[in-house]
């Protein structure tokens, strides 16, 4: 039906082009602001056709400014609005206000030129620019001396325009209502009782604008009458009235007249100052005047086919108040400055293949110009398999001249050029694309085969990790696109707590801060989808690598900083320059460069007796020990980071210098008495905390040492080393950020070793919090085997 309709539509206007006849009809008329389906006319009785004859000849009506104002009952005949229409909207101040149409009757065609006049009401009432006007009369101003006051503006026309001004009643002012050349009134005060300062000072008017409506409307400003002392001379123009002319093509800031007045006055009453006096709008938009020189000048270029001329009040003010006005009347000159506009009204698209003698488009072409400057001929290129042809005054028909082969070309973009007949000539291209039908046979294709992306960790919220990105050589619906997030059946973390994606554009976010200790990596898919139907659809394979951030300070585990009580390290006085004291253990949480630990020694009780070796944190001698050494060292070291910026910890080490510590095996002093059970309790501690092992990844393996030396009674004051029981803050913690620990583990250990300085931790049973049994020869042959997996360099 749509075809058979097209090629009907085509046959019509091919016979409107031969025949080239058509037949007036009207003018019908009808108020503005009448509601839609409002009767204007039976075009039936005008046409002389019978109802029957409306729908069977398939009568219609085609409006030439492209917009359905009006509308054809054909079963009835009557021709109704389509939709309100408002007069000042369609035409603005010009009157009468007429809309063209055509009536065409399809079978056989016959075509009627119409016109409908809109015609105004009053639905607008007079507004003051201004809602107080100021005026400056000095007090010696003869009778029957007039006065400008600002007029009122009404975007209605003719009677229902402003037809009157009435002042409120007072003893010294009337109004009178003049006329300018266009048709606007204006009010004037005329002084009719003279006045005198020293009696009023001033007087409050209240001037009001009645427009011509039944009933009528009106506006209101007040009109405040400064009475000046002394100054008798108005400016006086040189002219009552200015006319010049000036082409529409002018760039702003052109001269268009200096206007000049003179005052007899002196000093700062006979100096003028110009302004224009009442200015609409559109005036106040386009002119400027110097208010020293007089010159008036354009504020922007004006248009002929808009406001082909102005008329303006210009007022001279002297520094007494006093004014007087000329009047400015200015002519826009046409010239050929606006080029053809071609508008279509419809437009087919895509146009199916095999299917000749389609309608694809039909437009209007206009050109606001007068004269030639307003005649146009419209044209498209000769090698496309289209036709041109006109239907009527301005409009024409696009057809196709034979069917269409979209494996041939799939599109084509056609130009028409439309061209006045001024001097010069100026012509306008409008193109059109015309596409032939497709189906939706493209799958979304991604820019890359895979992505990665990389972001730090400890990120902002929200923050925009990168775009994923697909294409579809398919059109239109065919060819938008939908991302989303794809997780596979394995996924171990919730993809939706990690990341988002936007719909639309494909772009990613981290929707909470990454921890690279607890997240290296993770991938997932994103799917692309368009909008066809069926809908076609493709995916991607996305990687995330997190980048670590030195945000971990390094952590001591040997010797243990956070125990009630100081760890004391046994130094012999015979041991022999390089002897090892002890070990500082520590981690870092981190990785890369930012895991890399160094040692520092800051401070010592005496300088120069010990170093740290910076790799791994050995404490050593430097020299032999005398007997001036003083028995008790406090050592200060610093574990620092690689990271930017650098993290680094403290470490306290207290160093007790004995005599001897030669034997093989070195049994533990007593230092204290168990109160509850009553029995010496002399031992050494070691607490291990393991973390979880992944197959991913190293064993990761925090050792937390405490060491408590006792003395016993006559060496109690030197004080020992203990480890407090349960779980320590901070100790069992996961490196890769996969889990932590939940035990604790205590291990009874004996230290062997001789005078050379090395010693190795022993590991025995394991022991707990409430029972800490002592170590024993027979424990150490026992438990042989775990000192040969377990010994630890002292």
């Amino acid at each position: 039906m749509h075809s058979l309709r097209q090629r009907q539509v085509l046959v019509f206007f091919v016979l409107l082009s031969v025949s080239g006849a058509s037949t007036e009809l009207g003018p019908y008329s009808i108020e503005e602001e009448r509601e839609r389906g409002t009767f204007v006319t039976n075009l039936g009785k005008d046409l002389g056709v019978e109802l029957t004859e409306i729908a069977t000849r398939r009568a219609r009506i085609i409006s030439q400014e492209g917009k359905e104002y009006l509308q054809l009952n054909v079963q009835s005949g009557d021709l109704l609005i389509n939709e309100k229409l408002d007069r000042e909207e369609l035409c603005g101040p010009t009157e009468p206000c007429v809309l063209h149409f055509q009536v065409l009757m399809e079978n056989p065609l016959e075509v009627f030129q119409a016109e409908l006049r809109v015609k105004d009401i009053n639905d607008h009432s007079p507004v003051f620019s201004e809602r107080e006007m100021i005026l400056k009369i000095p007090e010696n101003s003869p009778l029957e001396n007039t006065f400008p006051l600002n007029n009122a503006l009404d975007s209605d026309v003719e009677v229902n325009n402003i037809q009157s001004y009435k002042l409120s009643s007072n003893s010294h002012f009337l109004v009178v209502t003049r006329n300018r050349s266009d048709g606007r009134k204006y009010p004037e005060l005329v002084l009719e009782k003279e006045l005198d300062w020293e009696e009023e000072p001033e007087l409050r008017l209240t001037l009001t604008a009645l427009d011509g409506g039944s009933p009528p409307r009106s506006g209101m400003a007040q009109v405040l009458v400064e009475v000046v002392d002394t100054n008798d001379n108005a400016p006086e123009f040189q002219q009552a009235m200015y006319q010049v002319q000036i082409p529409e093509n002018s760039p702003p800031g052109s001269l268009v007249v200096t206007v000049s007045a003179n005052d007899l006055d002196s000093g700062d009453n006979g100096k003028v100052l110009y302004a224009l006096s009442q200015p609409s709008e559109d005036i106040s938009k386009t002119l400027e005047v110097n208010p020293i020189t007089g010159e008036i000048r354009l504020r922007k270029e004006v248009d002929f086919e808009t406001i082909p001329s102005y008329e303006v009040d210009v007022q001279a003010t002297d520094g007494g108040g006093l004014s007087g006005k000329c009047t400015l009347l200015l002519h826009v000159v046409d010239i050929n400055d606006n080029p053809p506009e071609v508008m279509l009204s419809a437009l087919t698209s895509p146009v199916p293949e095999n299917s000749p003698d389609e309608v694809v488009a039909v437009f209007t072409v206009r050109d606001p110009d007068s004269g030639n400057n307003g005649k146009v001929i419209s044209s498209i290129e000769e090698d496309l398999p289209f036709l041109l042809k006109p239907s009527g005054k301005n409009f024409y028909t696009l057809i196709t001249k034979r069917a269409l082969d979209r494996e041939e070309r799939a599109q084509y973009n056609i130009t028409i050029s439309v061209t006045d007949l001024g001097t010069p000539r100026l012509t306008t291209q409008h193109t059109i694309t015309v596409q032939v039908s497709d189906v939706n046979d493209n799958t979304p294709a991604f820019t890359q085969t895979s992505y990665t992306l990389f972001v730090r960790e400890n990120n902002s919220p929200a923050l925009h990790i990168g775009t994923i990105s697909a294409t579809d050589s398919d059109s239109g619906s065919n060819a938008h696109i939908t991302y989303s997030l794809l997780p596979s059946h394995d996924q171990q973390l919730t993809l939706a707590s990690l990341i988002s994606i936007n719909t639309d554009n494909g772009q990613l976010f981290a929707l909470r801060a990454l921890d690279y200790e607890a997240l290296q990596a993770f991938e997932f898919r994103v799917g692309a989808t368009d909008q066809g139907s069926p809908a076609l659809s493709s995916q991607v394979l996305v990687r995330v690598l997190v980048l670590d951030d030195n945000d971990n300070v390094p952590f001591v585990l040997y010797p243990l900083q956070n125990a009630s009580a100081p760890c004391t390290e046994l130094l012999p006085r015979a041991a022999e320059p390089g002897y090892l004291v002890t070990k500082v253990v520590a981690v870092d949480r981190d990785s890369g460069q930012n895991a890399w630990l160094s040692f520092q020694l800051l401070k010592a009780t005496e300088p120069g007796m010990f170093s740290v070796w910076a790799h791994n944190g050995e404490v050593r001698t430097t020299r032999l020990l005398s007997e001036r050494d003083a028995t008790k060292h406090r050592l200060l070291l610093l574990v620092k980071d690689n990271g930017e910026p650098q993290r680094s910890a403290s470490v306290t080490l207290h160093v007790l210098v004995v005599d001897g510590f030669s034997q093989p095996y070195l049994p533990l002093p007593e230092v204290a008495r168990d109160s509850e059970h009553g029995e010496d309790s002399l031992t050494l501690y070691l607490v291990i905390a393991l973390a979880s092992v992944s197959s991913l990844f190293l064993l990761s393996v925090l050792l937390f040492v405490g060491v408590r030396l006792c003395r016993k009674a006559r060496a109690a004051s030197l004080g020992g080393c203990s480890v407090p029981e349960g779980h320590f803050p901070g100790h069992l913690v996961d490196v890769r950020g996969m889990g932590t620990l939940s035990q604790s583990y205590q291990y009874e250990v004996c230290l062997m070793g001789d005078s050379s300085g090395t010693s190795d931790f022993n590991f025995l049973k394991p022991v707990f919090p409430s029972s800490l049994p002592q170590c024993s020869g027979k424990e150490m042959e026992e438990n042989s085997t775990l000192q040969n997996s377990f010994g630890f360099d002292h």
